[in-house]
């Protein structure tokens, strides 16, 4: 693959990233537990010759039922089923640092890239929701500066026992957390080891990145915030004695297509009208950590609302909030603009024809922004047959993307990347 190649994963979120996908998408709302649902959309990518299935993941229901169905597989079984149906798309599973055991999640992924022959990657996250914590028996939810401290000594045993996989040389490691001696119970990865994606876009998640992960899934809205985020990342790798080229920088970014942008509009603006009124920006509220009901929705987000927050004492994502602040304050919206455009929930959403989303991927992997994305389609199935009907040519014709695939790992794939050189500013 060549370094002016895009790197397209596809975040399969239930029957799609609107909450009114389910009731757009033409499947039954539970699709989301059938195996044959997935193994559709993995066909698809495949075809496409995307790089990876995405699988976001959060082990509590946070969404409310009554106003959408939610994701119920736990995602290493759901990948397993994607890997046998395909022989080239990487699989990617999203799995808790604070709710797992670094030896039985070790094992369980290293199975798994046994299975796919090397396409395996995991994305890490330490959990902010209370719920999940309350799943667990946990009446005081671990702060963020502890849960990062576990993620990282985490990431280290588990990378540990895979880099010890085939050898007669067993981990001896005794932590703050974690007390772990001997190998599993398998041989060394098809890929040296899976692949580490990280989705946590705090300092902490920030700093763990730079230190072993092979992807970022960040999430900016505007082409500056995500250039800054781009050669922040970089330059912390660089500073862990890493290659700047060693990670991979993958926004979020949502895709609402038409054949032309009119008729996007219209697709989105009737996928917005199914959500109840309060539904944004109460979400809104509960990202920035400030009540926002009450206020005039032609006025100004208050100042108060983007004030900084006590990391530690703040619940919900600090990387979400991040990318929300920033596009208020580099834009200065009004509460109703800042409710439309958080409708991504925190990432960018490319609204239009096949030209206009190609135009948006272009625009921020030459501008040095990204070196891909993970895409979110509005609505599955329709949402990435046009994505892989309509944009992938598009980008192929532009030089941007494969025709078929080169590499059979996807660590070879990954490893290509070497964005930046191209990078500007």
């Amino acid at each position: 693959m060549s370094a002016e190649h895009v790197v397209l994963n596809v975040n399969v979120l239930d029957i799609g990233i609107h909450l009114a996908a389910w009731q757009n998408s033409g499947l039954a709302p539970t699709a989301f537990v059938d195996p044959d649902y997935f193994a559709d959309m993995a066909r698809l990518a495949e075809h496409g010759t995307l790089d990876a299935l995405f699988l976001a993941d959060g082990p509590a229901l946070r969404e409310d039922p009554r106003l959408k169905p939610s994701r119920a597989l736990e995602p290493s079984a759901i990948l397993a089923l994607v890997a046998a149906e395909t022989e080239y798309l990487g699989v990617i599973g999203t799995l808790s640092t604070t709710f797992n055991d670094p030896v039985e999640l070790a094992h369980r992924l290293l199975s798994l890239d046994h299975l796919s022959n090397g396409r395996a990657a995991w994305n890490v996250v330490t959990t902010y929701s209370p719920q999940a914590g309350h799943n667990f028996g946990l009446n005081d939810y671990p702060e963020r500066s502890v849960r990062y401290r576990r993620a990282a000594e985490f990431v280290d045993v588990v990378l540990q026992l895979w880099s010890a996989a085939g050898t007669a040389v067993p981990v001896a490691h005794h932590g703050e957390f974690f007390d772990v001696e001997g190998l599993l119970p398998l041989g060394a990865s098809p890929q040296r080891h899976p692949l580490i994606v990280q989705a946590g876009g705090s300092p902490q998640g920030r700093a763990l990145a730079a230190r072993s992960a092979n992807a970022v899934f960040s999430a900016e809205l505007t082409l500056d915030a995500g250039r800054h985020h781009y050669r922040q990342v970089k330059d912390d790798a660089r500073g862990q004695g890493r290659r700047p080229d060693d990670v991979a920088i993958l926004p979020g970014l949502i895709t609402v297509l038409g054949k032309t942008r009119e008729e996007a509009v219209r697709r989105f603006e009737h996928l917005e009208s199914y959500l109840p009124e309060y539904y944004s920006l109460d979400r809104l509220s509960t990202v920035l950590g400030y009540d926002l009901r009450g206020h005039d929705l032609d006025a100004a987000v208050p100042d108060e609302a983007l004030a900084d927050v006590d990391p530690d004492n703040f619940t919900a994502s600090l990387g979400f909030r991040e990318s929300i602040v920033r596009s208020i304050q580099e834009s200065g919206a009004t509460v109703r603009d800042a409710v439309r455009e958080f409708s991504g929930g925190g990432h960018r959403i490319a609204v239009g024809s096949a030209e206009d989303v190609a135009d948006t991927i272009e625009t921020w992997f030459r501008a040095g922004a990204a070196d891909g994305f993970n895409l979110m389609p509005d609505v599955f199935p329709s949402g990435l047959e046009d994505f892989v009907e309509h944009v992938v040519p598009i980008l192929r014709d532009r030089g941007l993307f494969r025709r078929e695939y080169a590499e059979t790992t996807l660590r070879e794939r990954f490893s290509s990347v070497n964005s930046l050189d191209r990078a500007v500013g």
